[in-house]
């Protein structure tokens, strides 16, 4: 056998070492079943979040062979919602003042279907309720929206605006709003839109434990959620029983780190949304994806009385590993390693080469992945006294071939 053949035949036993190796450095493993096809998606468990790198770089498909083995690619998608918003272009032909308060007219300069305005007052302040009509020849008007509440409040403590017209999709040539305002509005700009979203996939997360805590003498509101275990979260909906109008400063935090001292557990908190909570609108909160267990909402009132919260709901995306499966073996998801770095395969670069109505595979129960112990090496000696003894042996033999040479000398 050559020497390169050799070196071949080394380099791929050490490869096969080195694979087999990848998947124990992970701390679990879950079961990847009826593998058949070359495509396949697998749902993320809602278990695994708690175990895997903040952003879920330490994911690895694995197959098993009887030779060697494979890592297989895969591509992490957020089935999040798609957000397409198309800004339609117009002027503005007419401001003018009527008996029930100021006009500005619209003309769009193409045939297009809106169902979004946004308005940007020179104002700062105020609370004023408007109407939106349309109309296909400025003889015959249809209210679109009537008695709409818009709403800007600017202050040392409070920035909150409220001046987008939300309603369902019209197509005319001319829109008419109308300011219900004795004094009149300077309408710096305004912005029209065809927004469309399609839904997402998403998780409710169960709240196991809720804590609100009222704090007199610092005016705030906290809500402690525990959840069922640790999951990725992406929304959460505030359900205000109130009837009267409100607004309050609003913050929402997550648990990110705990230290044991003398006087107990210190957590630490990180910020993942800074928002206002408000009568005008859905308090539907959404923010980037976190994987936690537990939240603190935080709640300023100020001079106010407390809100009553009716419910509170929280929400993540589903997360899907889609996997392209190319030999015979038996597949398994590994996960739980720190050190891990988001892997770059070439499936990524190729998206719209996957097809479409791939067939899911059934994901088994999580193991523990066992960690591979070297056998310790055992002294030659375990006994003191037989090392003394060879010891001993040594020096009387050293001694006697000593003497001799002594006396030939």
């Amino acid at each position: 056998m050559t020497l390169t053949i050799r070196l071949f035949i080394g380099f791929l036993i050490g490869c096969t070492s080195f694979c087999a190796a990848q998947i124990e450095t992970h701390n679990y493993k879950r079961a990847l079943n009826d593998v058949n096809d070359e495509w396949h998606k697998i749902a993320l468990p809602e278990a695994v979040f708690g175990k895997v790198n903040s952003d879920l770089s330490d994911l690895r498909i694995y197959g098993i062979t009887k030779k060697d083995t494979i890592e297989a690619p895969y591509l992490l998608k957020v089935l999040s919602e798609k957000v397409v918003s198309k800004t339609i272009s117009f002027d503005i032909i007419n401001k003018t003042k009527g008996s029930n308060g100021y006009y500005f007219t619209f003309q769009l300069n193409s045939e297009d279907i809106i169902n979004q305005i946004d308005l940007n007052f020179k104002e700062q302040n105020f609370d004023w309720r408007i109407e939106l009509q349309g109309s296909q020849n400025q003889q015959e008007w249809f209210t679109i929206l009537d008695d709409y509440r818009i709403m800007a409040i600017k202050n040392e403590t409070t920035d909150f605006k409220f001046t987008k017209l939300d309603f369902p999709d019209a197509k005319y040539r001319f829109f008419r709003l109308l300011v219900k305002q004795k004094d009149q509005p300077e309408l710096q700009s305004a912005q029209l839109f065809k927004y469309e979203i399609t839904d997402g996939s998403f998780v409710n997360h169960p709240i196991k434990n809720t804590v609100t805590t009222e704090n007199k003498q610092q005016k705030e509101t906290t809500i402690s959620l525990d959840l069922k275990q640790s999951v990725s979260i992406s929304q959460l909906h505030i359900n205000v029983g109130n009837t009267f109008d409100y607004y309050r400063p609003l913050k929402i935090e997550y648990k990110s780190d705990s230290i044991k001292t003398e006087k107990g557990w210190r957590y630490s908190y990180r910020t993942i949304k800074n928002a206002t909570l408000n009568s005008l609108e859905t308090n539907h909160f959404k923010f980037s994806n976190t994987i936690a267990n537990h939240l603190k909402i935080t709640i300023y009132n100020g001079d106010n009385q407390p809100l009553t919260l009716k419910d509170i709901s929280v929400k993540g995306y589903e997360h899907q590993l889609v996997g392209r499966f190319t030999e015979q073996a038996e597949y398994v998801l590994a996960y739980g390693k720190s050190s891990a770095r988001t892997p770059n395969y070439d499936i990524a670069k190729f998206k719209t080469k996957i097809p479409k109505g791939l067939k899911a595979l059934n994901i088994g129960e999580e193991q523990v992945i066992v960690k591979q112990t070297q056998a310790k090496v055992k002294p030659l000696f375990e006994n003191s006294y037989w090392l003394w003894a060879v010891i001993i042996v040594v020096i009387l033999v050293l001694g006697g071939f000593t003497l001799k040479m002594l006396k030939k000398s």
